[in-house]
C-alpha cells in the first residue's frame, strides 16, 4: 500500500514548506472532530445516500459503519478477497444495496438489512477459463433498480445494464432473518435470491452491414439521420486508429493497445421533457428511465430507454434511441443536480450544455483553446431553489467546473439568453506535486469544491469568488493516505467528511496498533467558517418542479421561461443589433478608404 512520502528536492521543500505556512497563517483552518482505527489495507470507502451508513471494502472483505458513531454494524469476510471499488445506496426503509468490485475484476451485489450482510449476486461469473470477463466499472442506479458495468471480455468491451429485482429481495431478506432467529443461525439457510436480470448489453456502435449511406446529408430521410451520425462517427474513429498504428510499426500491438484503452461513461436519468415515463417512475421522481452513454474517441452523446424487455441472444445489438452529435471528439461529461443539463468537454477548449427538457443545446462555450485537455467537469450549486420561485429557477444561470489536464482550472457561467463568461480559476501549477488530484463540488456548502493535492494539501475553495476558505489539517503524526488516490466519502446529510490518513514515518510507533491506519471525520457543519455557505436540502415540491415527465408539463414550463426571461433575451437582442450596426459602419469606412485609395 503506498503512502504519501515527503522526499523531494530540498529547494522544492523549503518552497512548499513557506507557501503552505503563509497561507495558513492568513486563512482559517480546520482539524478532525472525530478519528478512529481503520481495518487493514482499507481502499475504498463510500457513504449511503441518506447519510447514515459508511461502507468500507478492504483486504478481508468488507464492513458496514454507522456514520455517527463510527461503530461497525456488520461485516462479510473472505479470505484472500481485496474489494478495490464499493458503492451503497438505500432501496427501503431498512434495506440497502452494495456494488462492489473486487482486485480480479469481479462484481458483487450485496445486501445490508437489519445489522446483516448478504451476498445476493456475483454479475461476471467466471464460467470459462479461456472466457474469462473482467469488470471494470460498476455503479448502482439512486434506488438501486438498475445497476451498469463495464465488462471487457477477450478485448472487447461493453457496457451491460442490469435491472434488480428490489422487491423480491426485500420480501427475501426478510424471510432469511425469520429463519435466522428461528434456527439460530449466522448463515442464509435455504434462502434463494432472484436473480439479475441483463436489460441491455451496449457495444461501441456500428453500422448495420448493407447500409448505405451514399449522397449528401439533404438528401437523407430524416430516419437516416442517426445512422448517417453513427458512419461519421465510426469513419473519424477508424481514422483516427489508422493514424496511431502508422506511428508504430507493430500494427497489431496497436490495435490491440488502442481496444484496450476505449472506455465507456454512463449516466442514469430520471424522466425529463422528451423522455417518456412510466407509471412507476411517475410515483417514483427519482427513477431512471434512460441511460446516456458515451465512448472514448466518439463524437456522439447515445441515449437507451430502460423500459423494455430484455433482448433475446439472437436479436441483433440494440440501437440508440436518441444521438446527440457534436463536431469534435467528447472528452469529459457531467449531469447537473436537478438532472435537466447534460455538459460535455470537447476537443478544443469547447464546452457544450445540453437542456434535455427542450432536447436542445442549452449553449456552445470556448472555454481556452491555449491550456491543455480537459481531464473532468463538474456543475456548481451557487445557490438554493426556493419551491415558491418558480422565476429564480427559470432564469438561474448555469456554472460548471472545468478541469484539464496541465492542472488550470476554468469555470464557466452560461444560461438561455445570456451571455456567456468564462473564468481562470486556477494557473497551471508550478510544481507537479501541487497537482489537483480531486476536485469535487461539497453539495451542502454553496460553490465550494473539496481539493486535494498530490503533495497531501487539502482545502476548500470558492470557486465562484476564487478564493480559499480554509485549509483541513490532519493530526501531526498523520499524512493523508494516497493522495494521488485518496480514500474519502462526503456525507451530505451530516455535513462532514470522512478520509483517510497514514501515520508518519517520521513519527515513531508505540505499538503495532499504532501504525494501522484512521478514519478522519471533518464536521463542516459545527464549524463557523462554512456558516455563510450553508445550503438547505432539496425540498419534494423543488425536486418535482426541477422533473417534468410529460409533454404537456413541459410545454408549460417552456412558455414560462419564454415570458419570465423576456427582459434578458430583449436586452441581448439590442446588444447584438448595435455590434452589427457599429460593425456596418465600420465596413462601410474601410470601403470609402479604399475606393479613395484606388482612386488616388
Amino acid at each position: 500500500m503506498s503512502t504519501y512520502s515527503r522526499k523531494s528536492t530540498p529547494d522544492l521543500e523549503m518552497e512548499t514548506a513557506y507557501n503552505t505556512e503563509t497561507s495558513r497563517k492568513t486563512i482559517p483552518t480546520l482539524e478532525p472532530s472525530a478519528a478512529t482505527q481503520l481495518p487493514e489495507s482499507t481502499s475504498c470507502l463510500t457513504c449511503s445516500d441518506d447519510g447514515r451508513y459508511l461502507s468500507l471494502g478492504h483486504s478481508q472483505g468488507l464492513a458496514v459503519w454507522d456514520a455517527s458513531s463510527l461503530i461497525c454494524a456488520a461485516e462479510w469476510l473472505e479470505d484472500r478477497l481485496e474489494i478495490t471499488f464499493i458503492q451503497m445506496t438505500r432501496m427501503a426503509e431498512t434495506g440497502y444495496l452494495l456494488a462492489t468490485v473486487d482486485d480480479m475484476g469481479v462484481a458483487r451485489i450485496f445486501a445490508y438489512h437489519c445489522e446483516g450482510i448478504h451476498l445476493l449476486s456475483v454479475i461476471n461469473i467466471m464460467e470459462n477459463i479461456n472466457k474469462r470477463s473482467i469488470c471494470l466499472t460498476f455503479e448502482l442506479s439512486a434506488g438501486g433498480d438498475y445497476g451498469a458495468a463495464s465488462i471487457r471480455c477477450n478485448g472487447a468491451l461493453c457496457l451491460e445494464i442490469y435491472h434488480f429485482p428490489t422487491e423480491a429481495w426485500l420480501k427475501e431478506l426478510d424471510l432469511a432473518l425469520s429463519q435466522k432467529q428461528d434456527s439460530n443461525s449466522s448463515e442464509d439457510v435455504g434462502v434463494k435470491w432472484s436473480p439479475v436480470a441483463l436489460l441491455i448489453k451496449i457495444k461501441p456502435p456500428k453500422i448495420p452491414a448493407g447500409t448505405a449511406l451514399d449522397g449528401p446529408l439533404e438528401v437523407l430521410q430524416m430516419t437516416d439521420f442517426l445512422t448517417h451520425c453513427l458512419a461519421l462517427d465510426e469513419n473519424m474513429s477508424s481514422t483516427h486508429q489508422q493514424e496511431e498504428q502508422s506511428l508504430d510499426t507493430d500494427a497489431g500491438k496497436t490495435k490491440e493497445t488502442n481496444e484496450s484503452q476505449r472506455c465507456c461513461t454512463h449516466h442514469f436519468l430520471p424522466p425529463c421533457g422528451q423522455f417518456p415515463s412510466d407509471s412507476k417512475s411517475t410515483s417514483q421522481p427519482g427513477l431512471p428511465v434512460v441511460v446516456c452513454v458515451w465512448w472514448s474517441g466518439s463524437h456522439n452523446l447515445l441515449q437507451y430507454l430502460l423500459q423494455r424487455a430484455p433482448k433475446k441472444k439472437t436479436d441483433v445489438e440494440p440501437m440508440p434511441d436518441m444521438l446527440w452529435p457534436h463536431a469534435k471528439e467528447i472528452l469529459c461529461s457531467a449531469v447537473s443536480r436537478c438532472t435537466r443539463y447534460i455538459a460535455l468537454g470537447l476537443v478544443d477548449g469547447v464546452v457544450c450544455v445540453w437542456d434535455r427538457q427542450s432536447g436542445s443545446p442549452l449553449s456552445v462555450v470556448l472555454v481556452s483553446a491555449a491550456d491543455s485537455a480537459f481531464s473532468r467537469m463538474q456543475f456548481v450549486d451557487f445557490s438554493p431553489v426556493s419551491a415558491n420561485d418558480f422565476q429564480t429557477f427559470t432564469t438561474a444561470k448555469v456554472r460548471l467546473l472545468v478541469v484539464c489536464k496541465s492542472g488550470a482550472i476554468h469555470t464557466v457561467t452560461t444560461g438561455r439568453g445570456t451571455q456567456s463568461c468564462t473564468k481562470q480559476v486556477a494557473e497551471r501549477p508550478k510544481h507537479s506535486r501541487a497537482l489537483p488530484t480531486v476536485i469535487t463540488s461539497v453539495p451542502f456548502l454553496q460553490s465550494l469544491s473539496l481539493v486535494v493535492q498530490r503533495n497531501g494539501n487539502m482545502l476548500l475553495q470558492d470557486v465562484i469568488k476564487q478564493t480559499t476558505v480554509c485549509f483541513l489539517i490532519p493530526p501531526t503524526t498523520h499524512l493523508i493516505a494516497t493522495p494521488c488516490n485518496p480514500v474519502y466519502a462526503l456525507n451530505t446529510k451530516q455535513q462532514t467528511l470522512f478520509i483517510k490518513g497514514d501515520l508518519d514515518t517520521s513519527c515513531t510507533v508505540s505499538s503495532e496498533e499504532g501504525s494501522q491506519s484512521q478514519l478522519f471525520m471533518f464536521s463542516f457543519g459545527e464549524s463557523d467558517i462554512f456558516k455563510q455557505y450553508i445550503s438547505l436540502p432539496d425540498t419534494p415540491q423543488q425536486l418535482q418542479t426541477l422533473s417534468c415527465a410529460t409533454l404537456e408539463e413541459t410545454c408549460d414550463v417552456s412558455l414560462q421561461q419564454r415570458g419570465l426571461s423576456v427582459d434578458e433575451r430583449n436586452k441581448a437582442r439590442a446588444e447584438t443589433w448595435k455590434q452589427l450596426q457599429e460593425t456596418a459602419v465600420m465596413v462601410q469606412q474601410r470601403a470609402e478608404r479604399y475606393k479613395r485609395t484606388a482612386v488616388n
